[in-house]
């Protein structure tokens, strides 16, 4: 079965916090990567299967990276209320 990953940029204009995150990340742009597997009964179609975050942001003083798994309802809903909209 063919699994793609989708790359996305997001940017928060302030700090916020996550499920599972011990400390609220700083404001700034982040990196969301989503693993997506092929339907078989669709050639066409895919299912997300994983969502991760990249910490740091992009643009922090940081020699090493992280990869977070989120539930990309929350992310949508963080970025919501980062935007005044919820």
């Amino acid at each position: 079965m063919d699994v793609r990953t989708i790359r996305k940029s997001v940017r928060f204009s302030s700090a916020f916090l996550l499920y599972g995150f011990d400390l609220p990340q700083p404001a700034g742009e982040y990196v969301i990567e989503y693993d997506e597997q092929q339907i078989e009964e669709r050639p066409a179609g895919y299912q997300r299967v994983a969502s991760f975050l990249h910490l740091p942001a992009v643009a922090a003083a940081s020699s090493s990276t992280q990869l977070v798994p989120i539930d990309p309802d929350e992310l949508e809903m963080a970025l919501s209320k980062d935007r005044g909209e919820g």
